[in-house]
């Protein structure tokens, strides 16, 4: 999945996507959040960047947030090369993380229970960070980050200024007893610096390589951060 015009010779980006599709014990629905592919898509695409598309498992990942009324949604929900990507995303354990300047991780609350425990997480995102690309992720997407070691035995994080979705913001969807976990106390507890804004405020951090972002309102923001750096303007 790719704009007319690429970047000139720059690895695509590949995008990851849960495939966990239910909140917990509780049977309700979801999975990934579809503004916060569409938007850090539509930022990477824009600048001719090229991007590709995985999930934990492969195939059709299940999908939350399908709001229509925002345009960036209709117009990638109504692009049938983008459904036919979708439904067809690589298998992560499958990607060979050379062919990849960047890996980006959507949120949406299946990304609770997938990301932290794939060993395909772990080992795609070290292999691209230490090969010098760009980590990214938004939402609930930094749940991929707080389990991922890089060759020294050192969490990519540890140090590092974070943003991810709050605790606070948790309690507010009442989610917060549902979720596996905290996602921002434990980012904090693998040693990574937090950075809060206020609930459903956009909020980007970015630290060397590394790009996150707070909630859906940040995720256009952490794919120009991502551009930006990937076309040397970081």
């Amino acid at each position: 999945m790719t704009s007319t015009a690429t970047a000139p010779s720059l690895k695509p980006v590949l995008m990851v996507l849960t495939s966990h599709g239910t909140k917990g014990t509780t049977g309700e629905p979801t999975g990934f959040y579809l503004g916060e592919l569409t938007h850090p898509l539509a930022e990477l695409e824009a600048a001719g960047i090229p991007c590709e598309l995985a999930s934990i498992q492969g195939g059709d990942p299940p999908v939350d947030g399908l709001d229509f009324q925002d345009e960036v949604n209709t117009r990638y929900w109504a692009d049938l090369d983008f459904r036919e990507n979708l439904s067809h995303s690589q298998r992560l354990g499958e990607v060979d993380a050379s062919k990849y300047s960047a890996i980006f991780f959507a949120g949406g609350h299946g990304a609770m229970w997938d990301f932290p425990t794939s060993a395909d997480v772990s080992r795609v995102t070290r292999e691209i960070y230490e090969a010098g690309g760009v980590v990214g992720a938004v939402c609930h997407g930094p749940a991929a980050l707080v389990n991922v070691k890089l060759s020294n035995g050192a969490y990519l994080i540890a140090g590092k200024n974070v943003s991810a979705f709050t605790d606070d913001e948790e309690r507010a969807v009442q989610l917060d007893e549902v979720v596996p976990f905290l996602l921002a106390s434990t980012l904090e507890r693998r040693g990574a610096h937090h950075h809060p804004a206020p609930d459903w405020t956009a909020k980007v951090v970015v630290d060397g390589r590394l790009v996150t972002g707070q909630n859906p309102q940040s995720a256009a923001g952490v794919g120009a951060a991502m551009r930006d750096l990937l076309l040397g303007r970081g």
